[in-house]
């Protein structure tokens, strides 16, 4: 993508995000998160969002949490429930990706009062107790990064060619980056919510290899702590199929990579 198309995007990007907020202030009034915002993306979760919000813990690590939901377009219901259950909702007007709607929610957390970020998924493949599990070294100031990690903890998911894609995206991320990696999609993460504000964040999908890669070559304390992911609670992928969504990520990942190499490259001859 050249400069001119970046900046186009990234233009209708903060409109898209502006109007979301707009509503968001609209139906909920006056906004003040807690001092951990739980970021969740959702797209057509109604079936799953309920179950999931009611799991939610109202403390982690002794730090009062705030739920946010960012509803990336096609509205099904699901910022209903999400309302409905006294958590917040913000409703993207298009359909942008994964990786548009966190970025909205990091928006949200940041300009709402929150502290830290932890995000978890909208169709119940998370534990919610490893939540405060992967907050931990970040809240007590071990690591200003902390990714969950199904390899060091369990999947009941039994998807070979995803399992086996995690551990070569690993390995890759490993040897890359230079640091012990061993999970790098998954969807439990905890950082500074002002970090997401410093690292380069522009891709629609695939968010979580550009998040990871971005925050440890941006020289990020990184830690890793064991998860379990179970598989969805109903309905199916919006990732498409196993090979499809490989090619997609490791597209992301590896761009993702270059980019902060090149921008390491040009600090250093500075």
């Amino acid at each position: 993508m050249n400069p001119r198309e970046r900046r186009r995007r990234q233009a209708l990007d903060r409109l898209v995000d502006d109007m979301a907020i707009a509503e968001m202030r609209e139906a909920h009034g006056e906004i003040r998160l807690a001092p951990v915002a739980v970021v969740i993306a959702a797209y057509k979760e109604r079936d799953n969002i309920g179950g999931v919000l009611a799991a939610m813990p109202k403390q982690l690590c002794d730090l009062d949490a705030s739920v946010v939901v960012v509803v990336d377009g096609e509205d099904d219901g699901t910022a209903e429930i999400v309302r409905r259950s006294g958590h917040f909702a913000a409703i993207c007007p298009v359909n942008r990706g994964q990786g548009a709607a966190l970025r909205l929610g990091y928006r949200i957390a940041r300009e709402f009062g929150a502290t830290y970020i932890v995000t978890s998924d909208a169709d119940g493949q998370t534990d919610p107790a490893d939540l405060e599990v992967v907050l931990e070294p970040v809240a007590s100031g071990h690591a200003d990064f902390a990714n969950g990690s199904r390899r060091l903890g369990r999947t009941l998911s039994h998807g070979v060619v995803r399992n086996v894609g995690v551990l070569v995206f690993s390995s890759l991320a490993t040897a890359l980056t230079r640091t012990r990696v061993s999970d790098t999609a998954n969807p439990v993460r905890a950082f500074p919510a002002q970090l997401s504000a410093r690292l380069t964040l522009d891709q629609p999908q695939y968010q979580a290899s550009e998040l990871l890669i971005a925050a440890i070559m941006g020289g990020a304390r990184y830690a890793e702590r064991p998860v379990t992911m179970h598989p969805r609670a109903s309905g199916r992928s919006k990732k498409g199929g196993d090979f499809a969504y490989g090619f997609s990520y490791g597209r992301v990942f590896f761009a993702t990579w270059w980019r902060e190499l090149r921008a390491q490259q040009a600090q250093q001859s500075d």
